[in-house]
This record gives C-alpha cells, sequence and structure tokens, in this order.
C-alpha cells in the first residue's frame, strides 16, 4: 500500500516537496504565489490553464486585506479560514492529496506552522458550450447535450432529475492521470449490489491513465475482451441519461468525454432512440418497426441474396427475377465484399475530409467509382443495390457500437452461406443466437426479455407504449422501487420480485 506524505508544519519542507513533484521551476502552467498574512508565510499553487483566475485573485485580495484590518496573530486559523470567500473549502493532510486536487484545477494553500492545507475548488476546465449531439438529433426536443467538462454533465444531469435521493459519486482513476468518475444513480431505485458491483470494477481499475477516456473505462469494467457487440450504451444526451437512472441503471460520466456510459445494458437498449418517445405512441411505434426492419435487412438481405443467387429454386416463381441477369467476370461473392468494403472506405474517408470538400468527395464517389465500377462489368447493378441496402440499413441502427459489431456478423453469414448454402445460413444463425444469449452485462442477461423470457418487458420492445401505461420499472435491473407510478398509497415501496 502507497504511504501517503503528510503536511509537514514547516513550509520550507512542503515547499520543497511541491517544486520536486510538480517541477515548478520547469513547467509553465503550474503556478505559485507566496505572501505574508499576519507575519506568516502563506503559499498558494495551482494551474494556470483550469482554474478561474478572477476567484484567484479575489483570494488574494481577502488575504493581503488581513494584514490590514486584523490584529490577533493567536487567532490566526479561524481569521484565516473565514476570509476563504469560496462555497467549497476542505482541509487536506497529506501532501499526495494537495497534489492530487492541484492538478484537478483546484487551489490549494499552506500555512506555515500549520500541519493541514487549505482546498478551495476554483476549477475553469476549458471546453464548449452544451448543443445537440451530431449522432442522437430529434427532431422535437432538447438540443442540449454533455460536453467534456464532467461537472457540467452532471449539473445537466441533475437539472432534469431534482430528486434529493440523486448521488453523484466521484472517483479518481489512473495512477498519472488521476481522471475524475462519477458514478451516478438514484440511492432508492438502483440496486445496491449493481451499484457497489460498478464501484469495485472501478476502484479495482490499476492502470497509468485512461487515454480514451470512457472508452478505456469501459474495457476495464466490462472485460469483454474480442467481443464485438456492445455490452455497455454510450449517450450523449441528457433526457435518455435521466430516463434510464428512473428505470434504476447506473450513469457513468468519465471526464474529458462528452457521453456518458450507461449500465447494465440489454442488446435491444441499443435498437432504442430518443425520437420515439418524443412523438405519438402510434408512430413511435411505427418507427421503432422500421428501425428493426433495416437492421434486420443490414445483417441478413446480403445472406440470403448470396443463398438465391446460388440454389434459384428457392425463389417463388412470382420472384424468380431476383439475380444477376449476367454472370460477370468477378464471383458475385467477391463483388459483395469489395462493394462492402468500399463503402467504408468512403465512411472511414468522410470522417477524415474537411468539409469544404466533402461534396466533391461525394460526386466522386457516386460518379466515377460507381457508375464506372458497373459499366466495366466489375460489379453488377444489383450487388449495388443491395449493398447499399445493407449500408443504409447499419446507419438506421442507432447505436453506432451495434451498427459496426453487425456489420462483422454481416461478413460472417456472407462467408458461411457462400461456403455451405443454406446450412451454412441456419447454423451462422444459430450460433449468433446462442453467442448473444450467452453474453451478460454486468451479470445481466444479454438478449432480455426473449431470453429469460418476460412478455411484459417484450411487449414495451415491440410497442412504444404510452408513458401513463409504463407503470413498472423493469426488472432486469433489480430496482428496489418496482413502480414507477404508484397505482396505490404505498405500493410504490413494494420490493422486486
Amino acid at each position: 500500500m502507497e504511504v501517503k506524505t503528510k503536511v509537514y508544519q514547516d513550509i520550507k519542507k512542503n515547499e520543497k516537496y511541491m517544486k520536486e513533484r510538480l517541477g515548478l521551476d520547469i513547467s509553465y502552467d503550474v503556478d505559485y504565489r507566496q505572501v505574508i498574512i499576519l507575519g506568516r508565510r502563506v503559499q498558494l499553487y495551482f494551474v494556470n490553464g483550469l482554474c478561474d483566475t478572477t476567484i484567484v485573485q479575489e483570494l488574494l485580495i481577502e488575504m493581503l486585506n488581513l494584514n490590514e484590518n486584523e490584529k490577533e496573530k493567536e487567532k490566526f486559523p479561524e481569521i484565516f479560514t473565514n476570509r476563504l470567500v469560496h462555497q467549497q473549502v476542505a482541509k487536506l493532510k497529506t501532501l499526495d492529496e494537495a497534489v492530487d486536487e492541484m492538478l484537478s484545477g483546484l487551489v490549494v494553500i499552506f500555512v506555515d506552522g500549520y500541519n493541514q492545507v487549505f482546498s478551495i475548488d476554483v476549477r475553469h476546465y476549458p471546453g464548449r458550450t452544451p448543443e445537440e449531439p451530431d449522432t442522437e438529433k430529434v427532431i422535437r426536443g432538447s438540443r442540449d447535450g454533455y460536453t467534456e467538462n464532467v461537472v457540467e454533465n452532471t449539473a445537466l444531469t441533475r437539472r432534469r432529475l431534482r430528486d434529493a435521493r440523486l448521488r453523484n459519486e466521484m472517483m479518481k482513476v489512473g495512477e498519472r492521470s488521476k481522471t475524475d468518475v462519477c458514478i451516478t444513480y438514484i440511492k432508492d431505485i438502483a440496486s445496491d449490489g449493481l451499484v457497489d458491483l460498478v464501484k469495485e470494477r472501478i476502484e479495482g481499475i490499476e492502470v497509468d491513465g485512461l487515454s480514451m477516456a470512457d472508452k478505456s473505462l469501459e474495457e476495464f469494467i466490462i472485460k469483454r475482451k474480442w467481443n464485438t457487440f456492445p455490452l455497455v450504451r454510450y449517450t450523449e444526451r441528457p433526457d435518455v441519461a435521466a430516463n434510464h437512472l428512473l428505470e434504476g441503471h447506473v450513469i457513468v460520466t468519465v471526464d474529458s468525454s462528452p457521453s456518458v456510459i450507461i449500465l447494465p445494458t440489454t442488446y435491444f437498449h441499443h435498437l432504442q432512440h430518443a425520437e420515439e418517445y418524443r412523438q405519438s405512441p402510434v408512430f413511435g411505434t411505427f418507427v421503432r418497426w422500421i428501425r428493426f426492419l433495416a437492421v434486420f435487412l443490414s445483417i441478413f438481405l446480403l445472406p440470403v441474396w448470396i443463398l438465391f443467387v446460388q440454389d434459384p429454386s428457392l425463389l417463388p416463381k412470382n420472384l424468380a427475377f431476383i439475380g444477376p441477369n449476367e454472370e460477370g467476370s468477378v464471383p458475385i461473392v467477391l463483388q459483395i465484399i469489395l462493394a462492402d468494403l468500399g463503402i467504408e472506405f468512403l465512411r472511414m474517408a468522410a470522417v477524415h475530409t474537411p468539409t469544404p470538400l466533402s461534396t466533391a468527395m461525394s460526386l466522386i464517389a457516386a460518379v466515377l467509382i460507381g457508375e464506372i465500377a458497373i459499366d466495366v462489368g466489375m460489379f453488377s447493378a444489383e450487388v449495388i443495390l443491395y449493398v447499399s441496402i445493407s449500408a443504409i440499413g447499419s446507419y438506421v441502427t442507432p447505436s453506432y457500437e451495434l451498427g459496426t459489431a453487425n456489420k462483422i456478423l454481416k461478413y460472417f453469414l456472407v462467408i458461411v452461406t457462400a461456403l455451405f448454402g443454406i446450412n451454412g445460413l441456419m447454423i451462422g444463425f444459430t450460433l449468433t443466437i446462442l453467442f448473444l444469449v450467452e453474453q451478460k452485462s454486468l451479470k445481466t442477461p444479454y438478449f432480455w426479455p426473449f431470453i429469460p423470457y418476460n412478455p411484459s418487458a417484450l411487449l414495451h420492445i415491440i410497442f412504444r407504449i404510452p408513458v401513463p401505461y409504463t407503470n413498472r420499472r423493469p426488472g432486469i435491473v433489480h430496482p428496489k422501487n418496482v413502480y414507477r407510478q404508484p397505482l396505490e398509497k404505498g405500493k410504490g415501496k413494494g420490493k422486486n420480485k
């Protein structure tokens, strides 16, 4: 266990420790100021890029005014504490804590002859203002979204849940990065076992830093290794996070990341979108069914089409037109793989292409590549059609992570169908279902409510039920308080069974 260095009463020893630990003479952004207050030396340490400098100036003015307005030196600690004009002042007993707090954006103040450090929260992180996330836009609804500031993110959630039982517990992860990680839950709803499990996983992380923020943290929490299917859900919308908190989920916010992690999640959580709940229940259900169809086509359209091309006898007579009219010089399976990889090239190019050049890139892709590739006989028109429909279906998938996992699954099914025909497709489909059933997200069945079967929860997945009729929280998270809208007085305190 690491030994903590206690604060010395001799301020010279504290000064030596801070200079050696922080490199005050080397790092330009680490600031240090010493003043004399009532005959005692007082030192301030802070990082100038993470602090609100106007508040630091106010603190210095208040402290220096003590020399003119106060004469009772024997009451220095009490007088000095009262003049620290800020709402959050804490006392630290170790120099290690002082360094960690200072590097998080707080001001730490040492007083000669005093073996504790004053820590004042004046952090002011650089960043952007809340704006609507690009990946979770809605036609009607709020336009604010999470930013890279963990303090702002917890405030956006608190604004929607003004409940005294909402808890935001801050932890630090990373031996070097000391990244702030906030665990958010509602005390009388979230399961104690779930909250303790999340805390245990985070406390057990041993790493020098979370370079990729929430993604790095997720891989430590879930430990899924090479599994491509997402076992946590990301969102940049505070209203989506608040809704999951009310269901009994736990939210994990990582500083420097504009998205939060929702724990635990199932496969069908990744098929939900806020737009469904911003429209009428009927239209929301319609949108949900269209989305299910698009996701289904993104996975199975190409394998099934290959099956019909290989064995046209499987087609009904009225669908006999399906299939290429000409064989071509490139095998159909290879055409599909090359065309799909071409779409991936375009997607990656769109990410890295500056906005002014994106239009030109689209024209090149549509005219020069698509049309000419068909004209020279490299691709058949039908291959381009079905590959495009499959690609659009993957983009319709609300969760980017699930969309990428479905692409890998699609490649797998295309290959086994091409090799083994209908037997390969059925075996591939069966193996996929068994794999999803076997997965767990923090001990939560990933394919719930199909397996284990829950008819009422399945109904809520198929249909967008009106809010007044959604009285029960999902049992998969084992909430303490089952009823969202108690039907009888006192019934909301019932335990989940």
